[in-house]
């Protein structure tokens, strides 16, 4: 797993660029491969090595602290200023990609760490539900949000507030249920391995 986990995770980085000026649509849709799919996976493949930040500084690369730095990271760009320069410059969206893959790879990073292994499962889960929560608020509002941040049309013609609740329903879908599984698989593991030591 390990050793596909990594090619398989920079393989994504192209793609979810690719997608992302498909509208809210796509531009949801970047954002969770980055985030939520293959930043779990450059974790996953770098886990142990030296390019391992929660490996190498597992005082500072924390699951809470990483976590708190991600959910800066995912409101922080989704606010009309910044949503606005993303959409306009090419030069900013590329920051904003770089963010969540970063942030995401961090919080990853320091949750499947063998240091704070209970704090990860936490940190996890605490992700899933802002994810989910701004996911429901994207999804769920009857105007666009970004009405001026959308230089490129929503996708094969759709109306723009139902481009921007397919958004939404990409950001529950991927982003939420990747967090929650992770936090759950976490979980499982822990609880075998206490169980292991307790017998």
């Amino acid at each position: 797993m390990k050793q596909v986990a990594l090619p398989l995770g920079l393989a994504l980085i192209p793609l979810a660029w690719g997608v992302s000026r498909f509208g809210m649509t796509g531009h949801m849709t970047a954002h969770m491969l980055s985030v939520a799919v293959a930043a779990p996976l450059v974790a996953v493949g770098l886990r142990g090595s030296m390019l391992d930040p929660a490996a190498r500084w597992p005082q500072r690369v924390t699951p809470m602290a990483m976590m708190l730095l991600e959910l800066a990271t995912v409101w922080g760009w989704h606010l009309p200023a910044l949503r606005r320069a993303s959409a306009t410059f090419t030069s900013v969206a590329l920051v904003e990609q770089a963010c969540f893959l970063v942030a995401g790879w961090l919080l990853w990073s320091a949750a499947l760490g063998n240091v704070h292994r209970a704090s990860g499962i936490g940190a996890l889960l605490l992700t899933s539900m802002h994810m989910t929560l701004l996911g429901v608020l994207v999804g769920l509002s009857p105007r666009p949000l970004y009405p001026m941040a959308q230089p490129h049309a929503a996708p094969f013609g759709l109306d723009p507030v139902i481009d921007q609740q397919l958004g939404g329903a990409v950001m529950l879908a991927i982003g939420a249920i990747s967090y929650l599984a992770g936090g759950l698989a976490l979980l499982s593991g822990l609880l075998t391995t206490d169980g292991e030591d307790a017998t």
